[in-house]
């Protein structure tokens, strides 16, 4: 089960980043004439790439010659910008470069590559080139890899792949010659943006064999080479926010250490950019406020840490950085390897029971709520495998009732009778089953004590954590399938698994 304002707290930095004017610019604005054949009315669209996105920054009305002026007083962002047919069905792609932003398109509809021309934009001039180019290769592309998926012989698809390379080759060929004449302009720095590393051979190592790790530390050392972390243009292609995720999901350890080195090297070197420094740390944020592996959220706390609390964030509404500290000390104190918070709650007889004085080679605490349709599903497969296994190695369930009573249209409903009936009929005697009174509740509150779904991060039912025989945090946000599989292997490797429950 959910909660509602979780879910707007993890998502509020998608909603607070200015995509439309990022930063302040000095200049005349931008002034982009507009000629788009064979249409004689109807709207066209400016629109701009921001990561994934696309984004309409201005419409005008063609006119009975099929003419438009794109015109604004303040400069665009630089970046990749499209132009959009009336029927939203056609675009042509241009570059707008934060300086140069006066020039002229002629468009037609018949042939938007070949019959597309640019005046007054040397960027633009050469993107229709290259863009010409990319077609005629692909053209000579297109019938190889026909073949390719016709062949039958080892030879063959041999002899058809070293084509298609040649072709690729060439490709880059022309996108270095362009980078080495036109190394200031925008399409050198896309172009260096889509380069590849190229690995050369492995060394050979002193014991005679070849080191097998030199082609992924050489080509992760070379992956960034020559794309800058302070040009704010990359923000607005499609190519920069796939590269960087391709980065972290291919290339960069996912422990957290390894993360939290290239995080930081990263927004150091975005510093110098207002708007690169924000985007990074704005995406860094969301991708580890709740990361898809666990412990991963320590990249938050870090990143918390160094730029929030030290006011280097001045972006958000006091609301939203809110959000971002209510976050960070909902995590504080549940990180992988730290001492669990103790708990001292009521067991169903009302006496007092703390988690700390349960003696346990792992202690398997479970946050849920007898309502709560993915409990009355994952409570008995817990209890389960606990009697099956778990329960012959000495593994404890400490079950916490995450509330007493429940508001449903205005009515407080009590929840503890259902709570132990569900107890009986599941027959989860065995477990230590604990519960907090709405006044122990209230006391907490007026104590400002953290309660125990703040220190345990409990934002949805049923939560499970695994904790060692000295109530340190092994796993949290857990299904019991990943209990089972992280007591199993603990097991193994401390040797003391009981044969009997293999």
């Amino acid at each position: 089960m959910l909660s509602k304002s979780f879910l707007k707290t993890i998502c509020l930095l998608a909603t607070c980043w200015p995509y439309a004017h990022l930063h302040a610019q000095t200049g005349a604005g931008y002034d982009i004439k507009v000629t788009f054949k064979p249409y004689t009315g109807g709207y066209v669209y400016l629109a701009h790439y921001f990561g994934k996105s696309i984004y309409v920054k201005d419409s005008v009305s063609l006119d009975a010659n099929g003419q438009a002026d794109f015109k604004g007083a303040d400069p665009l962002q630089g970046g990749v910008y499209m132009l959009v047919n009336p029927g939203k069905s056609q675009l042509v792609e241009m570059l707008v470069d934060n300086r140069d932003q006066h020039f002229s398109i002629y468009a037609d509809s018949t042939d938007l590559v070949r019959k597309t021309k640019f005046t007054g934009s040397r960027e633009n001039t050469l993107f229709t080139q290259y863009q010409i180019y990319a077609a005629d290769q692909f053209q000579k592309v297109k019938p190889l890899q026909a073949q390719l998926a016709s062949v039958h012989t080892h030879a063959d698809t041999l002899k058809i792949g070293d084509q298609i390379q040649d072709v690729n080759k060439e490709t880059i060929k022309y996108r270095q010659n362009l980078i080495s004449q036109y190394p200031d302009s925008f399409l050198a720095a896309l172009f260096r943006l889509m380069q590849e590393p190229d690995v050369p051979s492995a060394p050979t190592l002193p014991n005679g064999r070849k080191d097998s790790l030199f082609a992924y530390r050489y080509y992760k050392a070379h992956y960034w080479d020559g794309v800058s972390f302070y040009d704010d243009r990359l923000l607005f292609t499609p190519i920069f926010e796939p590269k960087l995720n391709d980065y972290f999901g291919r290339l960069v350890s996912p422990d957290v250490d390894s993360i939290k080195q290239e995080v930081n090297h990263i927004i150091l070197f975005s510093r110098s950019n207002k708007t690169m420094f924000k985007y990074f740390l704005t995406k860094f944020t969301n991708d580890y406020a709740n990361p898809k592996y666990m412990g991963q959220d320590a990249v938050f706390l870090d990143l918390f840490e160094k730029y929030y609390q030290t006011g280097q964030v001045d972006w958000l509404s006091q609301a939203q950085l809110k959000s971002i500290n209510d976050r960070a000390y909902s995590i504080m104190a549940n990180q992988l390897g730290d001492p669990a918070a103790d708990i001292q709650l009521l067991d169903s007889s009302d006496r007092k029971v703390n988690l700390y004085g349960v003696q346990a080679p792992f202690t398997v605490v479970c946050f849920w709520d007898p309502d709560c349709g993915h409990c009355q599903k994952e409570v008995p497969q817990l209890d389960s495998i606990y009697q099956a296994k778990w329960k012959a190695e000495g593994v404890k369930v400490f079950a916490v009732l995450i509330d007493t009573v429940r508001t449903d249209t205005a009515k407080i409903i009590p929840v503890k009778a259902g709570w132990m009936k569900f107890i009986h009929n599941h027959h989860l005697e065995d477990w230590v089953n604990v519960y907090q009174t709405p006044q122990m509740k209230q006391d907490d509150i007026d104590a400002k004590k953290a309660s125990f779904r703040q220190l345990y991060d409990v934002y949805q039912t049923p939560t499970i954590y695994l904790l060692d025989d000295q109530k340190r945090i092994v796993g949290k946000k857990l299904s019991y399938e990943q209990v089972d599989e992280l007591i199993t292997r603990k097991l193994q490797k401390s040797g003391n698994q009981n044969p009997a429950s293999r």
